[in-house]
């Protein structure tokens, strides 16, 4: 018998039991009795098996309990102790750090008395060295050879830099100076005949050779290296300090927090401190375009020679005919390309700037664009800052347009004021608030105006204002930086607005006329400055005001998700 279907999830015990009487009766029909007493036979035998090896589990389980209990005490002794041994460690790396600290300090003390006993001993050494070498000078030029009279010197030179805080350092100087110009009378009259003679062999006696020209090479070119590390490090060590210190004055002033009063304030001084920030990034901006105009200027006057007509760096076989040419005019005892010989490739990507700055002009070259590119980054943090300090006030205003109580509440005249014409209605406080701060604008931003500075019309002119015009819209403040900020800002709060107003859960007919009412208030003081309410808005406001038996026709040509949102304010089924 197959017992599997036992363990089945689905199992049935009817749908067993005649599914065992039915192939019973195919088989041997009319033994349904016989065939009931195999099937209790067999089952109570499967349980007879199936509870003898449950009892052998649990007996070898009960023996293996107790074993299984030493394991788990055996291994808490073991975590207890590895926790004591944890604890002396620590103790140990605790200790081993103080003592260390002590020994550091020692060390350092010793290395000190050590460097200035080496600094003293070195003193003493060129002091004494001075004295042999100028007792032996005189004997030295009485030999008439330069090179071990120029080594003496040379050696008395560095001598004397080691000497400099001693009484008689001017004496030295003159005395010195003196030696000089007896050597270059003697070695004079041997140049001019080596000169003369044309001789190539005696000229290396005067000039170091390719093997010392190398090695001053290499290492100008670390010291290149080093400074460009050094110095590109200091510019954006300046820029990321700048841009933390733009961070701080955004959380001293709460720009990203809610608002946590009420009242209304008009404080303009972080906007007149946001100005002269970004007056000092349009003078980096300038001065960084200055230098970089300059460098361009010195490269292409220094390194201009290099180029040949009808250079193109992107033409292989122009560029081997030219420097055929240019090999063959050049005067082997006036020019000798090192850079040529030691690395063509960065030879020939000298040659290509020189072509892209001569072609482009030095007034568009791309010399320092990183650093350019980080300059303007930060300089668009601090017309942010600007634009943020100046929106604060009006964003928190158009916070309190969520709060019921700002909505407007009919009370218990509700139903007298619902046929009541929109002209009796006036403008919240919040909203007047609004109005009279971008009233005030024009009169703060009228600096950008008269005020003649190059390096903030520079910054102003760099940087980004967010909330652009909308597509289509006629935008004549982009000629005027003024204008630019107060249509920024304008778009700015209308589309806040927007935003606020869409999150209201539920508008009765009061709140919706006193809403509109405040709509129109704003829209007359965009028009008053001259500036054109946003299609958002005015949609919003053609909403409110249209009646619910026609609220569906006029939402027809409006943006369907704007509808739905109005409707859904005023209750309306749409």
């Amino acid at each position: 018998m197959d017992f599997s279907k036992f363990l089945a999830d689905d199992f049935d015990v009817k749908d067993w039991v005649n599914g065992a009487f039915k192939v019973a009766q195919q088989e041997a029909p009319g033994r349904a009795d016989a065939h009931a007493a195999t099937l209790v036979m067999k089952l109570q035998l499967f349980i007879q098996e199936v509870n003898n090896s449950i009892e052998e589990s649990s007996i070898q389980a009960l023996q293996n309990m107790p074993r299984v209990l030493r394991d788990i005490e055996a291994l808490k002794q073991e975590a207890s102790f590895l926790k004591d041994q944890m604890t002396m460690v620590k103790e140990d790396i605790k200790k081993f750090e103080q003592d260390t600290l002590q020994s550091m300090q020692v060390l350092v003390e010793i290395d000190q008395v050590k460097s200035r006993m080496q600094l003293a001993a070195e003193a003493l050494q060129e002091a004494d060295k001075w004295s042999t070498l100028s007792a032996d000078i005189e004997e030295t030029f009485k030999t008439q050879d330069v090179a071990v009279i120029s080594s003496k010197l040379a050696a008395m030179q560095s001598s004397l830099a080691m000497l400099v805080d001693t009484p008689d350092y001017s004496e030295k100087c003159v005395q010195l100076e003196a030696l000089k110009n007896r050597l270059e009378a003697l070695a004079s009259p041997q140049i001019v005949s080596t000169f003369n003679t044309l001789s190539t062999g005696e000229t290396h006696a005067y000039t170091p050779q390719h093997v010392c020209r190398s090695v001053t090479q290499h290492y100008g070119h670390k010291r290149l290296d080093w400074e460009f590390i050094i110095y590109s490090c200091l510019i954006y060590k300046y820029v990321s300090d700048f841009s933390v210190t733009l961070q701080s004055i955004r959380k001293k002033y709460k720009f990203e927090e809610a608002p946590t009063s009420e009242v209304f304030t008009e404080d303009w001084t972080a906007f007149q401190n946001s100005v002269r920030i970004i007056a000092t990034c349009g003078e980096l901006l300038r001065q960084c375009g200055a230098f970089e105009q300059q460098l361009s200027n010195k490269i292409l006057g220094k390194a201009g020679r290099f180029l040949w007509e009808g250079f193109n760096p992107r033409s292989l076989s122009g560029l081997q005919e030219g420097g055929a040419e240019r090999r063959g005019q050049k005067n082997p005892w006036q020019e000798y390309n090192y850079l040529q010989q030691s690395s063509m490739a960065e030879y020939n990507n000298l040659l290509e700037t020189l072509h892209t700055l001569k072609e482009k002009g030095t007034g568009n070259s791309s010399l320092l664009s990183e650093t350019r590119s980080a300059l303007t980054r930060l300089n668009q943090q601090a017309n942010q800052l600007a634009f943020d300090s100046v929106f604060l006030q009006i964003k928190h205003q158009l916070c309190l347009a969520n709060k019921p109580e700002f909505r407007g509440s009919a009370g218990l005249g509700e139903t007298l004021n619902e046929n009541l014409p929109t002209f009796s209605l006036s403008p919240q406080e919040y909203i007047t608030n609004i109005g009279q701060y971008i009233m005030s604008l024009p009169l703060h931003l009228e600096p950008f105006v008269t005020q003649e500075d190059p390096a903030l019309e520079l910054a102003l002119h760099t940087g980004k204002l967010p909330y652009p015009p909308e597509q289509g819209d006629d935008v004549p403040e982009l000629e005027n930086t003024a204008d630019y900020w107060l249509g920024s800002i304008a778009r700015a709060t209308m589309q806040t607005y927007c935003d606020v107003i869409l999150q209201i859960q539920e508008l009765n007919p009061h709140s919706t006329k006193q809403l509109a009412t405040d709509i129109d208030y704003l829209s007359n003081v965009m028009d008053a400055l001259g500036l054109q309410t946003s299609r958002t808005l005015q949609n919003i406001t053609t909403l409110l005001r249209a009646k619910p038996e026609e609220f569906r026709q006029t939402a027809k040509p409006l943006p369907r998700r704007l509808s739905s949102t109005v409707a859904a304010m005023r209750g309306i089924e749409y």
